[in-house]
């Protein structure tokens, strides 16, 4: 599989130069989401990074979840802010220090199925990952007609590459996932897709994540500036000419360049700390609270997860 061969993103050094130990930075290459990370490992932070497959779990020494990552501590990790979430209720010095991606979600359904707007999912099959921010992002969708988790049939499709097929063959009416899966699933439809966009709803924060203990530590707190300033960098290099970052994150996550093209639209790369992400946290909160039948943590708790000093030492003239 592609994105086992690619699994290490390694950054080219003078011969003569000193070899540090690399930048640990952990985050699924099955995204698209984390091109901007990809090309930062390259061709922007010559101090060195080894992008591998994982997540937040890299960083609190959680299990990896099957499939989806790799053992191995690490520095710096991405995920959506679901997941940074869930894992800091036991881990609450997991920092969130920069929102790379923006994923603009959509639910794409079947016409044939009676489906014209959201009210009409009440009794569906609907594929998505409960657990992840596609069963949050179907929450807010189902809520914004009325409904809630008890009117549809939610299916755990896996892998997720299936619930396009699972979708043309009838096997659910509905999915409600991220890129490129979204567009293969419209595609697969055809004229009988139906989009249902959570526009003003529910945006996807791809965050990069690391711990407070991490940033307390001097030198490691100044390469994590540096990649920080890289991936800002890098976010700039896209805005300017998507196509390297583009291919980069094909070639790693297996996926083909039309599918990445496709999906590009669907996405933006803010590299940056957005205004309301307090807002978003807070409110996903209260559904992940009831998912896990605990209450929900404050505001002001949950404000201490995001740590803007990386960003703003980041943006800061370099020494």
């Amino acid at each position: 599989m592609a994105s086992l061969l690619a699994a290490c993103v390694p950054v080219a050094r003078p011969a003569d130069a000193p070899t540090p130990s690399p930048l640990a930075v952990r985050g699924s290459l099955a995204t698209v989401e984390i091109a901007p990370v990809l090309l930062a490992a390259r061709d922007h932070f010559p101090a060195g990074a080894e992008v591998r497959n994982g997540g937040i779990p890299n960083l609190v020494g959680a299990a990896p979840v099957a499939g989806l990552g790799d053992g191995g501590a690490a520095d710096l990790a991405t995920h959506a802010e679901t997941q940074a979430l869930r894992y800091s209720v036991a881990h609450p010095d997991i920092r969130i220090i920069l929102t790379v991606t923006e994923g603009f979600y959509r639910i794409v359904a079947r016409r044939s199925a009676g489906i014209a707007s959201v009210a009409d999912l009440k009794g569906k099959r609907i594929a998505a990952l409960q657990t992840t921010s596609s069963g949050y992002f179907l929450a807010r969708m189902l809520a914004s007609a009325g409904l809630g988790p008890d009117d549809v049939e939610v299916v755990r499709i896996s892998p997720i590459e299936e619930m396009a097929k699972a979708l043309a063959e009838r096997k659910v009416d509905a999915v409600a996932i991220w890129e490129p899966h979204a567009d293969n699933a419209a595609r697969a439809l055809g004229a009988d897709a139906i989009e249902l966009s959570g526009a003003g709803l529910y945006r996807e924060m791809f965050n990069l994540n690391s711990t407070a203990a991490a940033l307390a530590d001097p030198a490691k707190r100044a390469r994590i500036v540096g990649f920080v300033r890289a991936v800002i960098a890098a976010a700039a290099a896209i805005e300017a000419d998507p196509r390297a970052a583009q291919a980069l994150v094909a070639g790693t996550g297996g996926f083909t360049p039309d599918e990445v093209t496709r999906s590009w639209p669907h996405l933006a790369f803010p590299a940056s700390l957005p205004s309301d992400l307090i807002d978003i946290l807070a409110e996903e909160e209260k559904w992940l609270a009831v998912q896990e039948r605990r209450p929900p943590r404050s505001r002001a708790e949950l404000a201490k997860l995001i740590d803007a000093s990386v960003l703003e030492e980041a943006l800061a003239a370099p020494d």
